[in-house]
């Protein structure tokens, strides 16, 4: 499939769900710009959070530099160059961490629970073609991400 066509498919709606690649929900990308604060920091945008968090314990340098980048896109680079000392636990609380983050952003940027319950009624796929655990891999991943969008959609609207 051509990266061209491969884009087209990444953005779109339907009645059933909603793909955030869509510019329209594009808040729900950790590369968004929406800063965060969290653990008595303050993040350009979730991916810096989620990036920070894997060497917050085990390599202070490389964490601070995640704090610094520039861009989301950099904090991915800085975070796959040392990824053989990210701590051997970080499988097993990734998930958790991410939803910290997901709530941080949720409770923090009106656009973005306008968008959330927007969704409602619709399943929320992360529509990445090449992350098959945070995506959906093209149809073939988990869609960790989408599904802890959906349970913050479910709290948000049992609340409203």
């Amino acid at each position: 499939m051509s990266d061209s066509l491969r884009l087209n498919i990444s953005n779109y709606e339907t009645d059933e769900a909603v793909f955030f690649y869509t510019p329209h929900f594009y808040v729900f990308d950790n590369f968004s710009s929406f800063a965060i604060e969290i653990w008595g920091k303050v993040f350009a945008t979730a991916e810096h959070a989620y990036q920070w968090k894997k060497f917050d314990y085990s390599k202070s340098e490389v964490a601070e530099q995640i704090l610094l980048a520039r861009s989301a896109r950099d904090t991915k680079v800085i975070s796959d160059a040392n990824r053989n000392v990210v701590d051997s636990t970080w499988d097993t609380v990734k998930i958790h961490f991410m939803e910290e983050i997901l709530r941080a952003k949720l409770t923090q940027h009106e656009v973005v629970k306008k968008r959330l319950i927007e969704t409602t009624g619709k399943d929320i796929v992360e529509n990445s073609p090449t992350d098959g655990f945070w995506g959906c891999a093209d149809g073939g991943g988990e869609n960790h991400l989408g599904k802890l969008w959906m349970k913050l959609r479910s709290e948000l609207l049992a609340v409203q």
